[in-house]
């Protein structure tokens, strides 16, 4: 029996709210109507946009899909379940994916309008206490439902079902979390704002209805579709009278009374929806039936409309102006600044993350073209690029920086519910910018890329880059202002009305007079009332906003920077058809599997491309604003931790064993392009040492034999030396000799030694150098030794020249010896560069 009557009580509710909500629908589309259609003809002037604008962003992409765990109400038992987000951001759960991709439908669908996304059951059965009065949870006991993993998702809906997920691990559960709340904020935003008469004929409707119910300032459950919002307005109503007729229904364990309301509830919700949705259906019909007339009258008596809603509008400001005033002055003006203040923080980071986002992207895919540019890799990045503003998890960092938009003391003084407001609506703004300046980087490289080499990718790209970091910057600023404005006047609106409504409700009526019976269908006195009150504190406003754009911490243009046809061809761009990345520079499609080809569905779901798995989830590298993409390494190039690059010596005998002497030195230089570059001029260090060492290898064993004659030479005289210095040079001459390594006298192992290390070796280096150095004979000499000992031959001849003692020897003719020695060291250096010379130019040819 309650059950009946509260079915009954519902669709009484649902109708005289529908009826009543009808005639100001049919009013206010009216004034709409001559509202959009005056705005045609005069134009709203303002600065222009610069960036484009996608018309149809998801074309045959989807959002997400994955597996995780549900739980079921009806057998009370978790489940794995296979969820697909198409572009519609509805929720759609299968029995696996095989039911998916054969076709079948769902086993149910969740529209996320209204729902909240929660991580823990703490925050569930608070807002689960606060919905069911009467019917509350204890302290400390357990809770209806145990989750299968420690990693929960909850959607919860004021009036709907509830729907309860978890994952296995905690990364798992932050990205489906990001995907829920994408879903959440798409839904949100259901009124399409495309629609200049039946958009703002609904909303003005609803909140003159919901003023005259006394409700005024923000309201949370304004979202989704008009029949979803207007079955909320009706819930709104009606709950209480279903708390007082059910609750002392309900019997059982507190888990149970708390599920059987869940229940109840979404029962009513759901026959609410088909009713608004039926009655909606047949208001909007009415009205554009008959539209046809009512463009006609305001087509033939435009002017005639617009002076006597101008001779009624200043009537009306008499009466309101000192008292809006007044009002103004004591309860508004000391409080916009810090209003402003605690808005433009997070959104101003929140755009800003948006514009490193993007940055850090397109420096991403230029390093990645560097080493191998050409323009398939082209396509794969930009395939990925292109659905970067609908990529949950990577925009995520930017959505978070409004998530802390406090605005603490407003909800008493001003009749402000929450923030959510405020910050889905900078959230939606946050991804049409994104999606406006990926788009726009589109088509400037496309129609770039049709006129440049392979060679150009990066410059062009970085040209593009900053053409469209530019754009982004402007359109930021005017997005951001604007959207201050609209914040300070939802907050200060209404409460200014439900001020001064009392005093002067009761005198609106009598200017109604004053409007000629043919026009009185596009001038209502309750709407120049509001807008009398809007020009009132829209002063205030516009200056503080003013104001603000001067601090440059916010990085906004001033109101006296206007770009106005900055870059009239690009407009030209927005006609373009999409740009696909993959058919046109990778390759085209795949071919159809025979299973499905005849299937068009089939078809669709198999060339339907998924946005999060399209784009990597990576930790990304910061990258500075002014860091140019031309000059950091390659993402793809970088080698694992566990993946060690081979020693230059590795690479030189492999070389040597599995290549003929004519390709010895394309394959080395190859094997050092695979290493990522710092920066130009380690590459070149790094090849004209391979180089050398390559030369080595290939000089000829005579020349070689030759040099080392005459290193045995200078070591004999060495020796002579050695045996003539003083005891006080003995202990300094053991010191060093453990740090010196000498080539081998071998003649066969000399021919393997680079000649630039061996000249470096030779007599007049090797005079400096201590005269007790161990030899290594019958030790092969490998380059990486070759280098060691260019390197210690350098560092003692730069630090113990003075302190060795052997500059100025007693022994006469041991210094003529020494002279001589050093004469035939120039010759035999001067022979060897010769030599050395026509090696590499017979190895070259």
């Amino acid at each position: 029996m309650p059950l009946s009557n509260l079915m009954a009580s519902s669709y009484s509710r649902t109708g005289e709210l529908m009826g009543e909500f009808g005639r100001l629908y049919e009013q206010q589309y009216a004034v709409a109507l001559f509202n959009k259609m005056r705005y045609d003809i005069e134009g709203g002037g303002g600065p222009q946009n610069q960036l484009l604008h996608r018309k149809v962003p998801l074309k045959n992409k989807s959002i997400f899909s994955g597996d995780l765990f549900q739980y079921l109400e009806e057998n009370k038992k978790w489940r794995n379940r296979f969820l697909f987000i198409p572009d519609s951001y509805n929720i759609n759960y299968y029995e696996n994916k095989q039911a998916h991709d054969r076709g079948l439908h769902p086993k149910g669908t969740i529209n996320c309008a209204g729902y909240r996304v929660l991580t823990s059951m703490e925050e569930y059965l608070e807002l689960l206490n606060t919905s069911l009065p009467g019917v509350k949870a204890k302290v400390g006991s357990s809770p209806f439902l145990k989750f299968a993993t420690q990693f929960p998702l909850i959607l919860w809906h004021p009036y709907a079902r509830h729907y309860y997920f978890c994952m296995v691990t905690e990364k798992e559960q932050q990205k489906w979390n990001a995907v829920f709340q994408d879903c959440v904020r798409h839904t949100n935003n259901g009124l399409p704002e495309e629609c200049k008469v039946q958009t703002p004929a609904f909303t003005d409707a609803v909140r003159l209805f919901r003023q005259a119910h006394g409700h005024y300032g923000t309201w949370d459950m304004m979202c989704g579709t008009p029949p979803q919002i207007l079955a909320n307005l009706v819930m709104e109503t009606l709950l209480p009278e279903m708390r007082d007729l059910i609750t002392p229904k309900l019997k059982g364990k507190m888990h149970e009374r708390q599920r059987n309301w869940m229940l109840i509830s979404d029962a009513v919700y759901g026959l609410v929806q088909s009713q608004t949705r039926a009655q909606y259906e047949a208001v909007v019909q009415s009205c554009e039936a008959g539209r046809p007339p009512l463009e006609t009258t305001i087509r033939t008596d435009m002017d005639q409309i617009i002076t006597s809603k101008e001779h009624v509008s200043s009537k009306i400001k008499a009466l309101v102006l000192p008292k809006a005033e007044k009002l103004l002055k004591v309860s508004i003006q000391p409080y916009i600044s810090s209003i402003l203040d605690a808005l433009m923080e997070p959104t101003s980071r929140g755009f800003f993350e948006v514009r490193d986002l993007f940055f850090r992207e397109l420096v991403d895919m230029s390093k990645n073209l560097l080493n191998d540019g050409n323009k398939e890799k082209l396509g794969e990045h930009m395939e990925k690029i292109s659905m970067l503003a609908f990529h949950p998890v990577k925009m995520q960092s930017c959505y978070e920086k409004m998530e802390s938009l406090s605005l603490e003391g407003l909800q008493q003084r001003f009749d402000v519910s929450s923030p959510s407001v405020f910050v889905q609506r900078a959230q939606i703004l946050m991804r049409e910018q994104m999606d406006d300046a990926v788009y726009t980087f589109e088509q400037l490289l496309h129609q770039s890329l049709e006129d440049q080499e392979a060679e150009d990718l990066c410059k062009t790209s970085q040209r593009c880059q900053d053409r469209v970091i530019k754009k982004f910057d402007y359109d930021s600023s005017t997005v951001r202002k604007k959207f201050f404005r609209e914040a300070l006047l939802q907050i200060f609106i209404p409460y200014m009305l439900k001020q001064l409504s009392p005093s002067c409700s009761a005198e609106l009526p009598r200017f109604q007079e004053l409007i000629f019976e043919d026009f009185s269908r596009f001038i209502l006195v309750e709407n120049i009332f509001e807008e009398a009150v809007l020009h009132t504190v829209m002063k205030d406003i516009m200056m503080a906003v003013k104001e603000a754009a001067v601090q440059r911490r916010h990085n906004l243009y001033r109101d006296s920077i206007v770009l106005t046809n900055s870059d009239p061809n690009l407009h030209l761009l927005g006609e373009n058809p999409p740009i696909d990345w993959a058919e046109e520079y990778g390759g085209g499609q795949e071919e159809e599997d025979g299973e499905n080809a005849g299937d068009p569905e089939a078809q669709k779901r198999r060339r339907m491309k998924q946005v999060v798995s399209m784009i990597q989830v990576e930790d990304n590298v910061f990258v500075l604003p002014n860091e140019s993409c031309l000059e950091v390494p390659a993402v793809d190039n970088i080698p694992e931790e566990e993946a060690e690059v081979r020693s230059d010596t590795s690479l030189s005998q492999q070389s040597e064993k599995q290549v003929p002497n004519g390709t010895k030195k394309d394959v080395n230089k190859n094997a050092i392009d695979e290493k990522p570059p710092t920066n130009g001029s380690a590459i070149k260090e790094e090849e004209s040492t391979t180089e050398m060492s390559l030369q080595g290898t290939e000089s000829k064993s005579a020349i070689d034999c030759a040099i080392q004659e005459i290193e045995n030479a200078v070591q004999e005289e060495e020796h002579e030396l050695r045996t003539q210095k003083t005891e006080e040079s003995s202990s300094l001459k053991e010191e060093t000799a453990a740090e010196e390594v000498r080539p081998t006298s071998n003649c066969e192992e000399g021919a393997r030694l680079n000649p630039a290390d061996t000249n470096k070796d030779s007599p007049s280096s090797t005079e400096e150098e201590p005269l007790d150095s161990p030899e290594r004979e019958g030790e092969a000499v490998t380059p990486s030794d070759q280098q060691e000992n260019h390197i210690t031959a350098s560092t003692h001849d730069s630090s113990q020249c003075d302190d060795s003692g052997f500059h100025s020897p007693t022994n006469e003719a041991a210094e003529e010896k020494h002279q001589a020695g050093k004469e035939e060291c120039n010759d035999s250096e001067t022979g060897e560069d010769t030599g050395k010379g026509e090696s590499a130019h017979m190895d070259h040819q």
